[in-house]
């Protein structure tokens, strides 16, 4: 089991969602689309060679996105990432995964 948290901004929230979850991610027993948000602010600035979805090149940005955190299947944690980057509107996806202790 894994746990992947990812960071997105409001107006692409629900169609990220829904594009991890299609691949079976956010399942908890008899439940699916399973997640937690955490709003917050996001920075970057777009280096030169950079192309981004929000802000310009050179110039310091600041976001409000959302944090969605959720578990996922060992056998689909690839595909649940693959499906992330696809439907992000960012050229880089933040995002962090990590593998979950079970045996408690």
């Amino acid at each position: 089991m894994y746990k992947l948290a990812f960071f997105v901004p409001q107006d692409a929230l629900e169609s990220v969602k829904e594009a991890v979850f299609a691949t079976g991610a956010g399942r908890i027993g008899d439940y699916e689309a399973c997640c937690f948000e955490t709003y917050g602010h996001g920075q970057f600035r777009p280096l030169a060679d950079a192309n981004p979805h929000i802000g310009t090149r050179g110039t310091l940005e600041r976001v409000t996105e959302i944090k969605v955190e959720l578990v996922c299947e060992d056998d689909i944690i690839a595909t649940a990432v693959a499906a992330l980057r696809l439907a992000h509107p960012y050229e880089e996806v933040a995002f962090d995964c990590w593998r979950l202790e079970t045996t408690f």
